[in-house]
């Protein structure tokens, strides 16, 4: 019996800021099913008041959007957020990390990503979406110079487009520069999913 080979590519972060939950619930939508990859997602979003990101993400994507619980292991198929309150990061063994707010304010992204450069960078494809400032070009940096893949939505198509040229800008080496719909069928390529696999259509 061969060896049954596994896609080199199995842990999707995704990072957007102002106008990114759009983009992030047409991007998820366009993703096939199923998805046989871990999805992070670092959305920036109000602190203290109740969040309905997972429900609204679920929505979009038929697939699971839940809260990472501090120490839970990272699995495919699921799409997994931040408590609104603490910053998500990767950590040994690809658990989920609960940072508490204080030094990575503004940097949630940045954050994210780093984590996941360090321990599994040349399995990891980082996606930058609509947003302000600069959060996450670093970071996706960083994927890719650990081997990853970089992808940034096309800043023409962004609600907001500074984050996005800020990565084509100061992100280094950007492997694709896409609109949603295109963005979502290269996630798919390299994870590993066939062509004919069902997929959503992007509005």
């Amino acid at each position: 019996m061969s060896e049954i080979q596994h896609p080199h590519f199995d842990i999707v972060a995704i990072g957007g800021s102002a106008g990114g939950l759009q983009a992030a619930r047409a991007l998820l939508g366009g993703l096939p099913r199923p998805f046989p990859a871990i999805i992070v997602l670092c959305m920036y979003r109000p602190v203290h008041r109740e969040s309905h990101l997972a429900a609204i993400l679920t929505k979009a994507c038929d697939l699971p959007v839940v809260v990472a619980r501090y120490g839970e292991v990272l699995k495919p198929g699921i799409c997994y957020i931040g408590d609104p309150g603490m910053h998500l990061a990767a950590g040994p063994g690809l658990v989920a990390q609960s940072i508490h707010d204080g030094f990575y304010r503004g940097h949630n992204i940045d954050l994210l990503f780093q984590s996941l450069a360090r321990l599994a960078g040349s399995r990891t494809i980082g996606v930058l979406l609509s947003g302000l400032a600069k959060d996450g070009v670093e970071g996706l940096r960083a994927i890719k110079e650990a081997g990853g893949r970089a992808l940034v939505q096309n800043p023409a198509e962004a609600e907001f487009e500074e984050l996005p040229r800020s990565a084509l800008v100061y992100g280094g080496e950007i492997d694709t520069v896409a609109p949603l719909r295109d963005l979502a069928l290269e996630i798919g390529r390299l994870v590993g999913c066939s062509e004919d696999t069902k997929r959503r259509e992007i509005a």
